[in-house]
């Protein structure tokens, strides 16, 4: 079987008249080559990893922000760093049509495959939207990606530095041997603040299935297995087996038998969101007209515009998407 860098390089003569996008096969093959960053090769060291081992990527679009965890010498997940994402497009909630610039929201599973070193947008890698369960309710859309500079109609843009750091780490994990990595994509860290803000949103039901994957995986700090039924997700501890994978048939209670694993924790969160909203503390949820951006970039934003940030964030200066609508959405974090 070819090396993952022997499949780079071959499929990066495909790309060679992308606009703006490389001018030569060495090119290609150097900007899908690059190195982890020595500092952070030296953070996974201090934290027990090393290159090679598993990645979990997590995503939240109200924070703008991508997350990677890395297996440990104990086997567990540990948090490795949190990149500050530049662009989303959309508003909260699921992607439904092609064409709604709706970034997505659930669980995917990327292959080596899915890694695309000729993106228009530097460097990135496809999410496999839809997956099964989005496909068996009639989801549309394709090539929903996390990609370089800051642009998205429908994608997650990370800056050309960013998805460079992002796209050395995932490489190396299939390298040492994964075959899929788990992308878990989130309106918002699912917080009894968060969950409580956005109580009266019609996808209030979505996110409470989304939330069982990550309480799973905050108490057992292992990638959930991932399962479809009741035209919705269910979700197993790691090596679970029979986990039900037709999306429109009935579901089995707790077909994946984590209700024990995630009751206290969720009875504690839904405590506190009962509190939050009888005492009439909880906040409001935020309205967004287009998306949003992590604030460290809208403060260089606000500062020098969009022309001169697009140079900071694209090696061939892609515009900002719709910088207007950015500056106008709320900051970011947990709602307030």
């Amino acid at each position: 079987m070819p090396s993952l860098a022997k499949r780079l390089l071959g499929i990066a003569l495909a790309g060679l008249l992308l606009a703006g996008c490389v001018s030569t096969v060495l090119d290609v093959d150097q900007k899908a080559s690059q190195p982890i960053p020595a500092k952070t090769v030296a953070l996974m060291r201090s934290r027990a990893m090393t290159p090679a081992e598993p990645i979990v990527v997590r995503i939240f679009k109200q924070e703008s922000e991508l997350e990677i965890w890395k297996r440990q010498k104990s086997g567990r997940y540990a948090l490795l760093k949190t990149y500050p994402m530049c662009r989303w497009s959309g508003k909260l909630g699921p992607k439904t049509r092609n064409g709604d610039r709706q970034a997505p929201e659930g669980f995917y599973h990327v292959d080596a495959g899915m890694l695309n070193p000729n993106s228009q947008y530097y460097l990135s890698f496809n999410l496999g939207f839809p997956n099964r369960l989005e496909a068996a309710l009639g989801y549309t859309g394709e090539a929903l990606m996390v990609h370089g500079a800051c642009s998205s109609s429908g994608c997650y843009a990370l800056t050309d530095a960013g998805v460079a750091e992002i796209y050395a780490v995932a490489r190396e994990a299939f390298k040492g041997g994964q075959r899929v990595f788990q992308v878990q994509a989130y309106p918002f860290r699912m917080t009894p603040k968060n969950m409580a803000a956005n109580r009266n949103d019609p996808n209030y039901a979505f996110w409470k299935t989304l939330k069982r994957g990550y309480d799973l995986f905050e108490v057992t700090r292992q990638p959930p297995q991932v399962g479809y039924c009741g035209r919705s997700y269910t979700f197993g501890a790691a090596g679970a087996q029979g986990l039900p994978t037709d999306p429109l048939a009935e579901c089995a209670p707790d077909p994946g038998g984590i209700d024990a694993l995630i009751a206290s924790r969720q009875q504690a969160d839904d405590q506190l969101v009962d509190s939050l909203v009888a005492s009439g503390t909880a906040l409001s949820a935020h309205a967004y007209s287009d998306g949003g951006m992590h604030p460290s970039f809208r403060k260089i934003l606000e500062r020098k515009g969009a022309k001169q940030f697009a140079k900071q964030t694209s090696h061939t200066s892609v515009p900002i998407s719709r910088p207007e609508a950015v500056l106008v959405d709320p900051r970011g974090g947990e709602a307030d």
